[in-house]
Order: structure tokens, then sequence, then C-alpha cells
């Protein structure tokens, strides 16, 4: 791996070089440790460096969306933090209460924990952002597994199997085995945006690949597919990060 920097739109703009036996194509990815560049094994850096001019806007935008994104603070679990829901921000109220067990709940533009009356501090703030961890989980899985089996059903396959899981970069992921994979963090999109990914995913469910069927099976179970995907793409979730 190999640190280097190129100027895009009159930026400096560093990047991680890597050469891969398997890849066939130039590869790029933009994520919180910004960009990196992977190469087949015979392909020069020259070319490397002018498929980043050609796709400077994207890479410039996205790197612009991950500096916005990290400028958002992260969520503590104290009280009168932003939770995204929906599309929405609901404030984070936190209520002590006599019992052990942690307890949370949606109450108007709300979420509200209920913890036990003698944690305090540091500790009384790790349990309540443990809860709406855990809670966002949930929501995410009662909202996300009967939309996946209803896109899963009109293409004539059986309800997957789904999961909940955090991840960084992907919103979902469909495996061999037919279950599903599903980003947590979507559950602070607008519906329309967790449709797509849920269409998306359930088409991988007969084509694994990108490939033209791909794509006409997402067409078919979703016209405007494309503006969704854009419009996700370009979403920043509501809320404190977490």
């Amino acid at each position: 791996m190999e640190s280097r920097s190129i100027i895009l739109g009159g930026r400096t703009v560093g990047y991680t070089l890597k050469r891969s036996a398997r890849r066939r194509t130039i590869g790029f990815r933009v994520g919180a440790d910004g960009l990196s560049v992977t190469l087949p094994r015979r392909v020069a850096v020259r070319e490397a460096e002018s498929a980043l001019h050609e796709k400077s806007g994207w890479i410039l935008s996205k790197l612009d969306k991950w500096t916005e994104r990290r400028s958002i603070p992260e969520l503590t679990g104290a009280d009168g933090q932003g939770v995204g829901y929906l599309g929405r921000t609901l404030t984070l109220r936190v209520v002590g209460h006599s019992r052990a067990r942690t307890l949370v709940g949606l109450e108007e533009n709300a979420i509200v924990v209920r913890v036990d009356n003698t944690l305090s501090g540091s500790l009384r703030d790790a349990t309540v952002r443990r809860a709406v961890e855990r809670w966002r989980r949930r929501q995410a899985l009662e909202l996300m597994t009967p939309r996946l089996a209803h896109y899963a059903a009109q293409l004539n396959r059986p309800a997957p199997a789904v999961s909940i899981r955090v991840n960084a970069s992907r919103w979902g992921s469909c495996s061999s085995d037919g279950s599903i994979r599903m980003n947590a963090r979507l559950i602070a999109f607008e519906e329309t945006l967790i449709d797509y990914v849920c269409a998306h995913e359930a088409c991988h469910l007969i084509e694994m690949n990108h490939g033209p069927r791909f794509y006409a099976l997402l067409d078919r179970l979703m016209p405007d597919h494309r503006s969704r995907s854009t419009l996700l793409k370009a979403a920043i979730a509501p809320g404190h990060v977490f």
C-alpha cells in the first residue's frame, strides 16, 4: 500500500494506492479513512490518475460528505441529544425511575429512555446509549423484515432470513444462502429510501451482481429506484452519530 496525492478540482487530495491480482478494473472507495484506489496488477499509475480526474466530481462530493458527517457530534447518551428516526430528529429524553431495567419508548417527538435512578455520570450515559442502539436494531428489524418479504414475493422468492448489523459503508448485503443483512443506521432515513435498499437487496436473491439482469429486476420492482439511490447517496442521517 502506498500513500499518494493528486490535484482534483484545485484541491490536493491524498489517497492510498494498492494493487490486487483479483481486480480487472480500477476501483475507488471513499470512506471514513479517506480515498483509496485499487489497481489491477498490470495497470500503470498514470491510468489511475487519469481515472481519478474523470471521477473528480464524484470523489470530491463524497469526501465533502464524509467531512460533514465527521462534524456531527457523537451520540453519548446524554439528555437532549438527537436520534435520527425515519427522516426526522427525535430528542433523547433520559428519565430516572426506580427499576433496574432500562426501558425505551417513543413519545411524540422524543425517544424516552427510563434508566435506573442509581446510575450516574458516564455509566448512566453508556447505559442509555446501549439501550438506544438496541432499540434502533429492533425498530429496523420490525420495519424491514416485512418489506423484504414483500419484494421477495414479487420476485417469486420465499421471505429471506433478515438480520440487522451496524456497518460504516454498506446499507445491505445478500448472501448466497438467501439471507439478507441490513444496516441498522438506515432507520434514521425516510421510508422511501429504506424501501429502495430493501428492493435492491431483494433483487440480489436472484442476481448476485449488478449486471443488466439485476437492474431489469429492480426496474420492475421500483421504477424510480435511480432517483431514490441518488437521494440516499446525498443524504446525511439526522441526529447524532452512532
